[in-house]
């Protein structure tokens, strides 16, 4: 828990191969005072040393991939998942769609490059950029699975593109692939007379047909077409020509050299607030080839200087070795390396850098473990029992269990007002005024994920979940915000982050902020009291009836995902993908829900203690299909490997008694979750034409997940 105030915003733009290191070495050794951000547009970073070894099926993606949720967390740094678009050096500020800008103090481009040929006639529409690396192994996995009769040709006939081409022929070697590499000069001029032999050889050996002296005329569906008026048959094209960077680090008003940052030995712009490092960097001092050893060799320099950017501190210089080792992989199992003029190649070369590359991945993989609070020798009985082998979940996973909180509230009399109208079980409340009909409702999060963006978003959705569970319109909200300790300068910062996201969310509900209340504590928590507008009597907890059909709106698992990604345990992928569907609004799914006998949002009870809400209050039981639940990606597995949430026992006992099989699905059914579906008991007849209205609405996951049983019984099948 923080307890130093924080005085400086350090953003670390992009997830390549030195922000990954730099990301490490924070973690082992942060800047007090110092809060720190990552901005990458995808929750994993391919590392580009195996890329040609899951190119050629040799590594599956996640041996490819580094974990950039993972490192974040380990770092204490915020991960905003988001593409940047431009840098305003001025006011330090950094533009990601869709959010407000990112201020910074201190800031460093690590982006890697594209190579996709915007020029060349076609390839926007049937190319794919070998750079970045993450999109074109995801669209080469596709195609590597579906692919039949397999025509690739590669455009560019260096290293890289040769590489890559011997990778996909191998990969494809049981198919009578046909791989074919355009380069509109001679291939391999990079490498010296033995190397490039023993590349050519390589190629030779995987079936790979070299075109040299062609210059492409455009890319249409299914080929590429040469200005000499051959036509060659191209099911899957990648561009492997030259490095281009990204358009928009131009615009950045510091000085660059064809279009990458320009930077000295200090790793700074000239403008000492903005480093660069990688392939999107131009060493002004010692010009050297874009190649992943500098970048990795950049980052323990880069690690001092930010700091020293940070603190008032000296730079040190980065002095680039004069040659390195080439390693390329030759396909199968085996590589040629090169340095010095000379070159070698076999299978010995290749379990060499597979040892290597896996060295790589495994010091960024390996990360230290949570460690439990500790507890002082001497203390109060129970306190071991009451700090539990696990940190405390943020979110819905924080909360007061059912059963407290149902006994908690059972004693209390009923309202004295004639305005005020008591409703069975249901978390928000009416008032009558009149003939209108307004939905009172509350609820805050204690923080779980760095980024207060995000965190809003899910705070004010799962707020207006009880408005949109009761048939209501979402009227108007305030705030109440507990910061953690800053200085004032990101104290405004961040409320001008949360501001700008609950109007913005707000307003597309069609309601209002009307204000709030601010204060400082000791970690970031987040809370809202929501009105809304009943044209009718609300949808309550009471209505629902013998033979209706049980739809659920959004997948589970948010609690269980949520409490791994806090140990370190979650992919980053499954990480991102709960926190969008906690972002997911359920405005629309009300709307298709209006004619609900009975609805309530799933939230940090669980489905189970949500639906034995219903069923309590409509006096009827329910049958749950548990092979039907639509769960989030990871959860499952997650769930098979022991992994729950703080809250999950003060579940199991609210719930009441489940009848029904055990397993990791039915644990699930106990889950916390944070901003989670609508759960409606809905007329048999209409199930199935509201369903297709639900997923036609966005709401893919949407399931009928049971019935409503008469009894009492809550029955899993």
């Amino acid at each position: 828990m923080q307890t130093l105030p924080l005085t400086r915003d350090l953003v670390l733009i992009g997830g390549g191969h030195t922000h990954a290191l730099v990301l490490r070495k924070w973690g082992m050794d942060p800047l007090p005072g110092v809060r720190l951000t990552v901005i990458d547009p995808s929750p994993a970073a391919a590392y580009s040393g195996m890329l040609p070894g899951f190119v050629a099926g040799h590594y599956g993606r996640d041996e490819l991939d580094i974990d950039l949720v993972r490192l974040a967390r380990f770092a204490g740094a915020r991960f905003i998942c988001g593409a940047v678009t431009g840098i305003d050096t001025t006011a330090r500020r950094i533009a990601v769609p869709g959010r407000a800008d990112v201020v910074y103090d201190v800031a460093s481009v690590d982006i890697g490059i594209t190579s996709a040929m915007p020029d060349l006639e076609g390839f926007a529409d049937h190319g794919v950029p070998a750079k970045p690396l993450g999109p074109f192994a995801s669209r080469w996995d596709t195609f590597r699975q579906t692919a039949t009769d397999p025509h690739v040709a590669v455009l560019g006939g260096g290293v890289a593109g040769a590489e890559l081409a011997m990778a996909m022929a191998h990969a494809l070697r049981d198919r009578d692939p046909t791989v074919q590499v355009i380069d509109r000069s001679r291939a391999l001029a990079g490498l010296n007379d033995t190397a490039r032999d023993r590349v050519l050889a390589g190629l030779a050996a995987n079936g790979v047909t070299l075109i040299e002296g062609a210059t492409v005329a455009r890319l249409t569906d299914g080929a590429v077409e040469l200005d000499d008026g051959r036509r060659i048959r191209s099911d899957f094209t990648v561009g492997a020509a030259g490095a281009k960077p990204h358009d928009w680090m131009a615009q950045v008003g510091v000085d660059c050299h064809e279009g990458f940052l320009s930077v000295g030995p200090s790793l700074q712009t000239s403008d000492p607030a903005l480093f660069a490092v990688g392939d999107c960097a131009h060493l002004t001092h010692a010009p050297r080839p874009k190649a992943g050893v500098y970048a990795v060799r950049e980052a323990p320099v880069l690690f001092d200087n930010l700091r020293a950017a940070l603190s008032g501190g000296s730079m040190r210089r980065y002095r680039p070795q004069k040659d390195y080792l080439k390693l390329v992989s030759l396909g199968a199992k085996r590589a040629m390396a090169e340095r010095f003029g000379t070159g070698f190649s076999g299978g010995l070369l290749w379990r060499w850098k597979d040892r290597i590359d896996r060295r790589f991945m495994a010091k960024l993989g390996d990360l230290p473990a949570m460690e439990a609070p500790a507890v002082p020798k001497h203390h109060a009985l129970g306190l071991r029992e009451a700090l539990g082998d696990k940190p405390m979940c943020g979110g819905c996973g924080a909360k007061v269990g059912r059963a407290a909180l149902r006994a908690a509230l059972s004693d209390l009399p009923p309202p004295a007002r004639d305005d005020i109208r008591v409703l069975p079980g249901d978390d928000a409340g009416l008032i009558a005024l009149g003939q209108a009909r307004q939905v009172v409702s509350t609820d805050h999060l204690r923080s779980f994920w760095e980024d207060p963006v995000v965190m809003t978003r899910i705070a004010l959705t799962h707020a207006l979940g009880d408005v949109w569970a009761m048939g209501a319109r979402p009227q108007a909200a305030t705030v109440n915000l507990i910061l953690p300790r800053l200085s004032a300068e990101l104290q405004a910062r961040t409320l001008a982050e949360i501001t700008a996201t609950v109007h913005r969310l707000l307003s597309g509900a069609g309601a209002e902020i009307l204000g709030g209340h601010t204060s400082l504590g000791a970690e970031m928590t987040l809370g809202f009291t929501v009105t809304g507008l009943c044209d009718r009597d609300p949808i309550t907890l009471a209505g629902a009836r013998t033979g209706d059909a049980l739809i659920l709106t959004k997948p589970l698992g948010s609690g269980t995902l949520m409490a791994a990604e806090m140990a370190g345990l979650a992919r980053g992928h499954d990480v991102m993908s709960a926190l969008d569907a906690m972002q997911m609004g359920q405005g629309a799914a009300s709307a298709i829900l209006s004619e609900a006998h009975a609805m309530t949002d799933v939230t940090g009870f669980g489905l189970a203690g949500h639906l034995r809400g219903i069923c309590d209050a409509s006096g009827v039981g329910a049958e749950v299909t548990l092979d039907v639940l639509p769960l989030l990606p990871g959860a499952l597995d997650l769930a098979r490997g022991g992994t729950r949430s703080s809250l999950f026992a003060d579940n199991e006992i609210g719930a009441g008694a489940v009848e029904g099989p055990v397993g990791p699905r039915r644990d699930l059914m106990f889950d916390p979750q944070t901003a989670g579906g609508l759960l409606a008991a809905v007329a048999p007849e209409a199930a199935e034409i509201l369903l297709r209205r639900l997923h036609e609405a966005g709401y893919g996951q949407a399931a009928r997940i049971g019935t409503v049983t008469e009894g009492a019984v809550l029955r899993l099948v």
